[in-house]
């Protein structure tokens, strides 16, 4: 069993030293999860550590699924001789969408998520309910077991103070079972610490540099705890339209050696990143709200698809300058501390080197498809997508503006316009969430972007105004996790609101029902408007690829009908990773949805990854 003071931790009775490195089982192929486990202990690391999603396991009430990823992580970490940290939330922050809270939820109880209202907790412990047992079945002091610790919420400090919450939480894991020691992690700050620790529960800091200020607040508020960089920032995340973050490695060296000299157990955030595959990205929001006229000074900041993080094993899991500069300071560690930094057995010890890369080449697109839609739902107001069903996706907004002109299939006032001047006046689109392609009158008028003012749009009377609106990443971390999607306040004619809206989803989740056709893209052709396209790319043998949509403005690419991600020419990132088990030998059917103006007419297969 695991037990510590404030000199430090115990496993059995001997001195442990948690040398622990961030690698989420989500964000990584489960067939390539032996390979990136084998590289976390070459790199001299002991343990592994797992945030848990609650969205991606409860996509709606009730309906969970993928249940068995999480234990199988846990058993091959074991295979490969390292012990594990589980971090279930409910909330996870981690950059994914809504900090792992489901988006059908906080759409439901609003600014009462993360706190003790009774429905809220309901939810919370029928996750727990069902995500706990395989945690507790494989703690470390089961026969096998591995799992050393559970954390309790995450971040707690930089969010709330309601402090029956958190110990509603504390309790209800050691209820189900958790004997392990439980922890929470904050900011090294002490409102932060004040609000985010739980009495009796070990706390821990995260943090990029400076340990030994950081260890000091800790110390002031927990004499009694030993030091935990429980997220060392080793790198950073980017968001779409920003600069590609990289960290110096012999900088993060220098602050793990001296992390280590303070006598702190540390989890390097991250180990290795991996990839927000589909429409799991995360955002950020920079608060207090500002007007801005162009994307990169919105205060909405989304996740790129990758989350490479600039870690020390990159993306594909291979190891970098950055992995060599942290390895000589743990090898150093270990060389003067052996029996404080010892490791499991390895039982089933993987190659930890990578899969092959595929070299560079292109895929022809040749055949299209148009956007397939729901069936309408008409309200007075434009609803969410949270009411329309939908978690992420497309949704297309069609209202008609009063005066002289009705279109056929929308419904009109039951009085008759009055004729009068025709006067062009401003549309407004209050509450994007997040970003709109406009049409008047089936003519493309441009594009609209959550923060972003744009040029004034002047409709007339009578005119069809249609918006397809895309959600990116729901913001995961500060005051406005919880946000829905879509339109979520209305849209004006001048003062006027526009009443009588129909909405029809585009779910990107099955692209079995799409019926592709040969075409030839072009302007002036249906590829104007949004549309899927589709290639083949032919293999004799596989291995990672890198892909990339030269002449594409923003959407989304799949791979044998998985989900890959967003790409958008904003950048950072230009490549999208297509790990080694999405292909096969033989011909693999590689899908796009462009959203933009463009009509790419090729993908390219790239040598190596550009994150900007």
């Amino acid at each position: 069993m695991l037990t510590y003071d404030s000199s430090g931790f115990r496993l059995d009775g001997s001195p442990l030293r948690i040398l622990s490195g961030a690698a989420h089982y989500f964000r990584t192929r489960p067939e390539q999860w032996p390979q990136r486990l084998a590289a976390l202990r070459e790199l001299g690391l002991n343990t592994v550590e797992t945030y848990v999603p609650w969205n991606l396991h409860e996509p709606s009430p009730g309906a969970f699924r993928r249940m068995d990823e999480l234990p199988a992580f846990l058993d091959e970490a074991a295979r490969q001789g390292l012990w594990a940290i589980v971090r279930p939330g409910p909330y996870i922050c981690a950059e994914w969408d809504n900090g792992g809270l489901p988006g059908w939820l906080t759409a439901r109880v609003g600014r009462r998520a993360r706190t003790s209202d009774p429905e809220f907790l309901t939810a919370v412990d029928a996750y727990l309910d069902a995500v706990m047992p395989d945690v507790v079945d494989r703690q470390c002091d089961r026969p096998g077991g591995n799992v050393l610790m559970v954390q309790v919420e995450n971040e707690y400090g930089s969010y709330g103070s309601d402090a029956a919450y958190l110990r509603h939480l504390a309790d209800g894991l050691t209820a189900r079972g958790v004997r392990v020691p439980l922890f929470t992690s904050d900011g090294p700050e002490d409102h932060l610490l004040n609000a985010g620790t739980v009495p009796g529960v070990l706390a821990t800091v995260n943090f990029g540099s400076d340990p030994e200020a950081a260890f000091a607040v800790l110390r002031r508020h927990r004499p009694q705890d030993p030091p935990f960089c429980m997220e060392f920032w080793n790198g950073w995340f980017d968001h779409w339209g920003e600069k590609h973050h990289t960290r110096d490695p012999e900088d993060a060296a220098d602050s793990l050696r001296r992390i280590l000299a303070a006598g702190g157990s540390v989890n390097l955030y991250m180990a290795h990143g991996g990839t927000n595959f589909g429409t799991t990205a995360g955002a950020n929001h920079a608060d207090p709200p500002f007007n801005s006229t162009d994307w990169t000074d919105s205060p909405y900041q989304p996740a790129v698809t990758s989350y490479d993080y600039d870690a020390p094993l990159d993306e594909r899991g291979a190891p970098t300058a950055k992995a060599e500069a942290l390895r000589a300071v743990l090898a150093g560690f270990t060389a003067e501390h052996p029996e404080e930094a010892r490791r499991p057995a390895a039982t089933s010890p993987a190659d930890p080197a990578p899969a092959p890369l595929l070299a560079a080449r292109e895929i022809a697109l040749d055949s299209y498809a148009p956007l397939r839609l729901d069936a309408p739902v008409d309200s007075p107001v434009p609803p969410t997508f949270e009411e329309l069903g939908l978690e992420h996706g497309l949704v297309r907004y069609t209202f008609r503006v009063p005066g002289a002109r009705r279109e056929a299939g929308l419904a009109s006032p039951p009085q008759a316009a009055v004729p009068a001047e025709d006067v062009a006046l401003a549309l407004t689109v209050e509450g994007l969430r997040d970003r709109a392609t406009l049409w008047v009158d089936g003519e493309r008028v441009g594009e609209l972007a959550r923060g972003v003012v744009g040029e004034s749009v002047q409709v007339s009377g009578g005119a069809v105004v249609e918006l397809l609106v895309e959600s990116l990443g729901r913001v995961n971390y500060g005051p406005r996790v919880g946000e829905t999607k879509g339109i979520t306040g209305g849209v004006r004619h001048e003062r006027q609101y526009l009443h009588g809206c129909r909405a029809e989803a585009v779910r990107l989740d099955d692209l079995s029902g799409l019926s592709f056709a040969p075409a030839e893209p072009g302007p002036g052709t249906r590829l104007a408007r949004p549309h899927f396209a589709r290639g083949t790319l032919a293999l004799d043998s596989t291995g990672d690829a890198f892909l990339a949509v030269p002449g594409g403005r923003h959407g989304h690419l799949w791979v044998n009908g998985f989900h890959l991600g967003r790409y958008d020419d904003r950048g950072p990132q230009s490549t999208l990773y297509c790990p080694q088990p999405l292909l096969h030998a033989g011909a693999n059917e590689i899908t796009l949805l462009e959203l933009g103006d463009a009509a790419p007419a090729v993908i390219e297969l790239r040598a190596a990854a550009d994150l900007g």
